[in-house]
Formats: structure tokens, sequence, C-alpha cells
């Protein structure tokens, strides 16, 4: 088990049972130690739809009530709906969810009363169950109070006023509904601005959606779904409804990145933060001031919150998976509370509305904006230990890195905030970097023409490829 870019993760045989109460149990008494919480405090724990999820929570439930926390059940919902009834109810939670990952892993997402963990947290956390694991763990599992329908009440509320009434109408929008804990709750809050909503790839089985790095097989779902009903829009989230997913008219999707960028310009921000791996162009794109950090939530929220401190307002941030975070109330009177962890639901909105307000398709919206073409991949089931090895090397010189991408081109600039970010002597990027959460080796570019990012993406793999397998001879 080891903490990512956002959250616990592991395979689910080794997350059952022992493994989750130790970890539950270590985050009690960590907000207990540090003050976020005292005995006898509720604890939220909600989950989303893959098979493990509900016995892991189940589990939980058990080691926090012996822990001498009140847990709640907040059912299966979407993170940022756990997330904003718990600083709602200034209550720490934690969310059973493997995100995007395959049905074999799980994980879990843990807020203290303030918002989403921090890498301290994460680190006090560690210890502590570093110190438990040298004795015996109770995992028997236990039930809570249900409070899943006042969960989704307000989280829902939040979404109704974001728009006006009917701001959707006279817009054909596509649900895939697939296995996200998103599902119905999206099609309730699109269909309540108006729009015409078409229900598509509702499934009983766990289907990993990558919102970030969407497969050749989904995609040739959403342009077949979009020629055949004649949509407008496709939208979708990940597993845990934290990461959004916008397909255009024809059903190619639009980039995370972008559709950050489009909330930004809606909430009218005045500083945004989001990591390295997001597009170029976004500084160049707003009015707003861009903080760049490394890959992960925490690392954004860190960033916020540091803006907040030096006094700055209209802060928000998004990761280059659409992942939308808000530091600062926004709208007249607040009328947009504050959440700081990612999630799906403004993004899409944002997009959707500002689609109907140019009355023009959505592909055209996206063009508009005129930035560098980005694309990403990844290579799963590779191992950590071959990617350390990978980054290691081009690393250990200008030389090794220069080798490297000789086929590519000449190295001009490069940044090591998280992972390798190259720069080439033509203007195209190249960024490789470890997933902080799975085993997966992920490749991102920029290049001037959609064309050219998919043709130095593919190189780019290949030449992650042809080292593996030199090495490995």
């Amino acid at each position: 088990m080891k903490f990512g870019t956002s959250g616990l993760r592991g395979l689910v045989v080794d997350l059952k049972g022992r493994a989750s109460a130790l970890y539950a149990q270590a985050f009690a008494r960590h907000l207990i130690e540090t003050g976020a919480a005292k005995t006898g405090d509720r604890i939220l724990v909600g989950w989303d739809f893959r098979p493990s999820s509900p016995d892991i929570a189940a589990t939980c439930i058990g080691a926090l009530v012996r822990a001498g926390l009140s847990p709640i059940n907040c059912g299966a919902l979407p993170t940022p709906a756990l997330a904003f009834y718990s600083l709602k109810q200034r209550s720490a939670s934690l969310m059973v969810t493997g995100s995007h990952i395959p049905a074999d892993r799980n994980g879990i997402k843990f807020y203290r009363p303030d918002g989403e963990i921090g890498k301290q947290d994460e680190a006090g956390i560690t210890a502590i169950a570093a110190e438990l694991n040298k004795a015996d763990v109770d995992a028997t599992p236990d039930e809570a109070p249900d409070h899943s329908a006042k969960a989704r009440s307000l989280f829902l509320d939040r979404n109704r006023s974001l728009l006006s009434p009917g701001a959707l109408a006279g817009l054909k929008i596509g649900v895939y509904q697939h296995s996200t804990v998103a599902r119905d709750l999206l099609v309730e809050v699109l269909r309540g601005y108006g729009a015409d909503i078409v229900a598509l790839g509702w499934s009983d089985e766990f289907i990993p959606v990558d919102t970030e790095a969407v497969s050749e097989e989904t995609i040739a779902l959403l342009q077949g779904w979009a020629q055949e009903h004649q949509l407008d829009a496709i939208v979708s989230a990940d597993g845990d409804g934290d990461r959004p997913l916008v397909a255009d008219e024809t059903g190619v999707p639009l980039r995370g990145d972008l559709l950050g960028l489009i909330t930004a310009q809606f909430l009218g921000a005045q500083v945004v933060v989001t990591p390295v791996t997001s597009n170029s162009g976004i500084e160049k794109a707003g009015s707003f001031t861009v903080i760049r950090t490394k890959v992960g939530s925490p690392f954004v929220i860190a960033g916020m919150s540091e803006a907040l401190a030096a006094g700055e307002t209209g802060v928000m941030g998004f990761e280059a998976n659409g992942g939308v975070l808000t530091a600062s109330e926004f709208g007249g009177g607040g009328a947009l509370a504050p959440l700081p962890t990612r999630d799906s639901f403004l993004p899409i909105l944002a997009v959707l509305s500002l689609a109907a307000q140019q009355k023009m398709p959505l592909s055209n919206v996206a063009a508009s904006f005129a930035l560098p073409h980005a694309a990403a991949d990844r290579l799963e089931n590779f191992p950590v230990e071959t990617s350390a090895a990978l980054m290691a090397h081009l690393r250990a010189s200008d030389d090794n890195l220069a080798a490297f991408l000789a086929p590519l081109g000449t190295v001009a600039s490069k940044s090591d905030i998280d992972g390798l970010r190259v720069t080439l002597a033509d203007c195209r990027i190249i960024h490789l970097r470890p997933s902080g959460n799975a085993p997966e080796m992920r490749c991102y570019v920029e290049a001037a023409t959609a064309q050219d990012a998919e043709a130095l993406l593919g190189k780019g793999l290949n030449l992650i490829r042809a080292w593996v397998d030199h090495e490995q001879r």
C-alpha cells in the first residue's frame, strides 16, 4: 500500500480486510493526535461502484468505531459530494475508491474537516500505520447511520445554483453513465437546466475510464453515439466522479486542461494553480496569474493555500485531467462555496454553458482558444522499478537525455518539477512521468497540430518501449 498523487492505492487483495482497517485506524489516530478531531466526533464514509468498495468501507467503519470516532454512512456518491458534505458538517471523511484504475485495484482518499489531506498528513498516517502494523489489527466490519440522502441533496443544491434556469435548453447531451458513481446525479443536474438528455452505456460491471488518457475503445463509443443520436456533447466522469469527460458533437474528447481554463474564465478567477502537465498555453489564455505545481491534488491545494495566505482572492485550481478545485468563494455573495478537492460537475457545467451561450458547436468553442495541440497516453502494467530506472538514467546526465530523445530532435530546455518536461528546438514538448498512484509510465506532448502531437506521442512511447527492451537484453 502507498500514497500516490491522490490517496492510498493498492491491489484489492492487499487492501481488503486488515490493510483497510489498519489505515482507517491510523487516519483516526492522526486526526486525534493533530487536533483535527476528538474522541466521539463524526467521520463520514463513502464509496464508489467497484465491487470491492462496499466491503472495504464496512471494514473502515468498524476500525473507525474501535478508534473512538463515530462513522456516518454516506453511501455510494461522488468524491466531491462527500468532500462538500464533509466541509459543511466540519467532519473528517474517507472515500473508498480507486478512481480510474482497474477493478482489481482500489484505494482510500482521506479528508480532514477542513479539506483534503496534504503530504504531511500522508507521512503522519503512514508512520502511525507502520507502528500499528506491529500488532494485531481487528478488521471486523460494522454498520453506521445512513446520511446518503443528505449528502446527495446538498451536492445537488450546489450544482443547481451554478447556472440560470433553462441555461442548457436546446442542447442534446449524452451522458456516458458506465460505472461512474456520478452517473445519476449528472443526468439529474443537466436535465434540471433544460438539456435533452440521452443516457448511454450504463454498466453493472466496473469500467475503468481514465479521462486524462481516453482509450481508443472509449473514443469509438463516443463517436458512434454522437453520430447515432445527433448529440451536441457527451459528458461523463471517472469512477468516483471527480474527473470530468466532455466530448464534442463529433465524439472527440476535449482536453482536461481546456475544461479547467474555460472554468477559470467562467468563474472570473484571479489566480489559477495547475500542474506542470497542463497545457503551456494556459498562461497566455487569460488575465489571471498562473502558478505551476507538481502533479497531484495535494500540490494544487498547497499552491492555492499559499495564494490565499498571500492575500490573493479568486483562487482556483485544476489538473490536466479536468478536475477543478476552488479555494475562494465565487459568485455574488459567495454563492459558490469553496470546494478544495477535484470536482467534475463544475467544469462540465461551465463548458456546456459556454457552448449554449455562444450557440456554436462545441468543437468550434474548443478551437477558438487556439491552445497548442496536446496529447497524452500511458504504458500500463509498467513496473515501478522500471520507470524509476528510466528516470534515473535520463536525469543522470544531459548526454543521456539528449541521446534518448535524439530520434525526436534536439533538446532546447528541460524542467524537472515532476518528471522530465523537455522543450525541443522546434518548440514541441515531450514530458515523461511515472504515475504516482499506479504501475504506469505516462507521456504528455504538445505540438503545432493534432497530427504532429499524436505522432510525437507515438514516438515517445516507442522510445520508452525500446529502452526497456534494450535494458532487458
